[in-house]
């Protein structure tokens, strides 16, 4: 009888030995969503180190960085007196999120980018460049294209969860062959649901950035027309 119970007690520690293993810090549930107390902790840290230096806790960035991404929270210089360490869901942790600071000038407020996105990107991107001719499908603009995914190995459309409702957007691509999520959908029902009238030529995305704590990193400047719904606002650079 005790020989069973121990081969019991052994397979209950495997087993549970094993979940921890497939279930690390960094992919728990919790570490997969932004954290409202992990944000504020952050919050009051950068504040409380420019109250004490005259500057923020930023890495340096190429002046040319997409301006959801120029600005991200340097935690060596936090740690340990603003910040016992950085938080779990942090990129610096394993987690999913770079926390960076939108703002900077006039309200420095801390936000977060969702690295599932490039990651996705990246992976698509190598598919598309990997084939002798560029695999367009639909323009959407005259720089802006939709991405032939059959032709490139996926059997269906690759899409990217929106950090804002449950739609799925789609990955698009320039014909400069950089590749970016189309927020249209989002943008579009922030803006019924709000009911705002942005100006035209007012790139709307700042609107998701003041509203949500996950700026829409990784995508092109839209307006609205005069119909109030998304366009585009992109040229590529001459």
């Amino acid at each position: 009888m005790k020989t069973r119970w121990t081969m019991l007690a052994t397979v209950f520690f495997c087993t549970f030995f094993l979940a921890a293993c497939m279930y690390p810090e960094e992919r728990k549930a919790e570490n997969q969503v932004p954290d409202v107390d992990q944000l504020a902790a952050v919050q009051r840290a950068i504040s409380e180190y420019q109250a004490d230096t005259g500057v923020l806790p930023i890495k340096t960035r190429d002046m040319d960085t997409d301006i959801f991404i120029k600005y991200l929270v340097d935690f060596e210089k936090l740690i340990p007196k603003y910040l016992a360490s950085p938080p779990a869901n942090s990129f610096e942790k394993g987690g999913i999120f770079q926390y960076v600071i939108w703002n900077p000038e006039e309200n420095p407020t801390i936000k977060l980018v969702d690295l599932r996105v490039p990651e996705k990107l990246r992976e698509v991107k190598i598919r598309f460049m990997s084939k002798k001719y560029p695999q367009y499908q639909e323009s959407i603009t005259p720089y802006i294209y939709t991405i032939n995914f059959k032709n490139i190995g996926y059997k269906e459309e690759v899409t990217v969860a929106s950090p804002y409702s449950n739609n799925q957007l789609p990955v698009i691509v320039s014909t400069a062959g950089e590749l970016y999520v189309d927020y249209s959908m989002d943008l579009y029902q922030f803006i019924q649901e709000q009911q705002v009238k942005p100006e035209p030529g007012e790139d709307i995305r700042m609107l998701l950035a003041e509203h949500y704590p996950v700026v829409p990193a990784y995508s092109l400047p839209y307006t609205v027309d005069e119909n109030n719904e998304p366009i585009f606002m992109y040229e590529p650079t001459k």
